[in-house]
């Protein structure tokens, strides 16, 4: 018998553009949320910003997935009206605002705990709902500065680096699904809603442990180290004869193993590398000593003698070496998927394996205003006739 996918009956007003809204929604469309997509007649950014697919922009495909959209113009005193008559029929609300945005609008937390008292309103916004940085706008890219992952990210003496995707969007939006779960957990014990407020700079902050832990307990002023760990070493990257290998070892067990595949034993009980601080207070000595060994042998040869020894080693693969790896296939982390206007699309979904709820049966992502007139037809009642005339308006 088939488990029905664990949000199946809640039902998610988004009024969330770009991507950390959209990417949390789409988190909680993919295990049954019925995510209603409430978009501005000219469409969400992300369908104006390449690259394109028959004429749909690829992160939109991407961040959008499993929704139904709804064409509404806010603004208008009637879009407005829909805009909270369809509130009371929602179990969560998300919005990525700036602060003030939504009560402006007359769709913030007290408008909509007014019309529905059990609402879940989630707010995502650069530096949250109050404090001294509100007010700041922010794409991710504000918010990694400003919180710390920059400078913890390039080479030593380099300047400060973004990481490789929007970390801060997308961290954000995980941390919003996650709290949008907890609070409907809190709900269905209390019958209570809440209000949850989320901000890219604390999402970020609260992403970097490591070099938090040099921070406070060991009074250091924690900066960027490359491919290498802050705490533990060997741990990063080192040369070999075509190219770069990971080495992770984070314990005396592991480094053990290590010596012994280097056929260097001695460096076991060598007091410089005895325990994992000493081998990070002496790591340019022993990165050499690991450099000269590895720069004789070719990746692949260095991965292999290392995984059978149980030390933890990798290549570095690219992209698209990763989207094509047997590992991306066997753990459908991709689907493929018929669109009206694209085609034949190939899609990200959540990527945790939950039993009996099969992978790969994904909606595509909606055109905009698709089901405009199923929602209001469905939800509210409108007429046929009456959406002929919002249409006519230019509401929906």
């Amino acid at each position: 018998m088939a488990i029905a996918p664990p949000l199946e009956g809640i039902r998610i007003l988004d009024f969330s553009r770009v991507m950390a809204g959209p990417f949390c929604t789409a988190l909680l469309a993919d295990v049954g949320a019925d995510v209603i997509k409430v978009e501005p007649p000219q469409g969400d950014d992300y369908r104006h910003i390449g690259p394109f697919v028959g004429g749909e922009g690829g992160l939109f495909l991407l961040m959008n997935r499993n929704k139904r959209s709804i064409a509404l113009d806010l603004k208008a005193p009637e879009g407005f009206k829909i805009a909270h008559e369809l509130i009371a029929k929602c179990d969560v609300v998300v919005e990525n605002f700036r602060p003030g945005v939504g009560d402006r609008l007359g769709i913030g937390y007290e408008a909509a705990k007014a019309i529905n008292p059990g609402v879940v309103y989630l707010s995502i916004s650069g530096f949250g709902q109050t404090g001294p940085l509100a007010s700041r706008p922010s794409y991710d890219l504000i918010a990694q500065a400003m919180a710390g992952m920059m400078s913890m990210t390039g080479e030593p003496g380099g300047p400060p680096t973004r990481v490789g995707d929007a970390l801060g969007d997308l961290v954000s939006g995980l941390f919003g699904a996650w709290a949008v779960a907890i609070a409907l957990f809190g709900r269905a014990r209390t019958g209570v809603g809440r209000h949850l407020d989320v901000a890219m700079f604390d999402a970020i902050f609260s992403f970097l442990p490591t070099p938090l832990s040099l921070l406070l307990f060991a009074g250091a002023s924690p900066t960027r180290t490359g491919n290498h760990h802050a705490i533990s070493t060997p741990f990063g990257s080192f040369r070999t004869k075509d190219g770069d290998v990971i080495i992770a070892v984070a314990n005396n067990a592991l480094f053990a193993r290590l010596a012994e595949v280097m056929d260097r034993p001695e460096l076991v009980g060598d007091p410089r590398f005895d325990c994992d601080t000493n081998r990070t207070v002496n790591a340019a000595e022993l990165r050499a000593l690991i450099d000269a060994w590895t720069s004789r042998r070719s990746v692949d040869e260095v991965v292999g003698l290392l995984d059978a020894a149980g030390v933890p080693a990798s290549p570095i693969w690219s992209l698209d070496q990763a989207a094509a790896s047997a590992h991306v296939a066997f753990r459908q982390l991709f689907a493929d998927v018929e669109h009206p206007a694209a085609g034949r699309v190939r899609l990200m979904e959540q990527p945790v394996h939950i039993s009996d709820l099969p992978r790969g049966a994904l909606a595509p992502p909606p055109l905009l205003g698709q089901h405009t007139d199923a929602i209001l037809g469905e939800l509210l009642g409108l007429s046929p006739e009456r959406r002929a005339e919002l249409r006519q308006a230019g509401i929906i």
